[in-house]
């Protein structure tokens, strides 16, 4: 398969597995985006190294990563504003 093939295959399936994201919280739905957004990018960069496969392989891992830690860092942002909003409407 020739690198655009490649590239054009990945970005397809990525584009296809993002709508059935929306019965997932943001978390999941972040880990997913980046899982995918890794691949493909894992993939482009493996395509010009010469394995295409592993590139993807790699680069799916640590989008799946940086997703995961992303959308919890997120989280726990939520819940911090949560916190200090409920405080200030009991100090009222």
């Amino acid at each position: 398969m020739t690198r655009t093939k490649t590239i054009v295959v990945l970005a397809l399936a990525a584009g296809l597995a993002l709508p059935g994201c929306a019965g997932m919280t943001q978390t999941q739905q972040r880990t997913v985006t980046g899982g995918a957004g890794g691949a493909a990018a894992g993939a482009v960069i493996g395509a010009i190294a010469g394995n295409a496969g592993m590139g993807a392989a790699i680069g799916g891992g640590v989008g799946l990563l940086g997703g995961y830690l992303y959308g919890k860092s997120k989280d726990a942002e939520a819940a911090a504003y949560e916190q200090g909003y409920k405080q200030g409407q009991q100090s009222k």
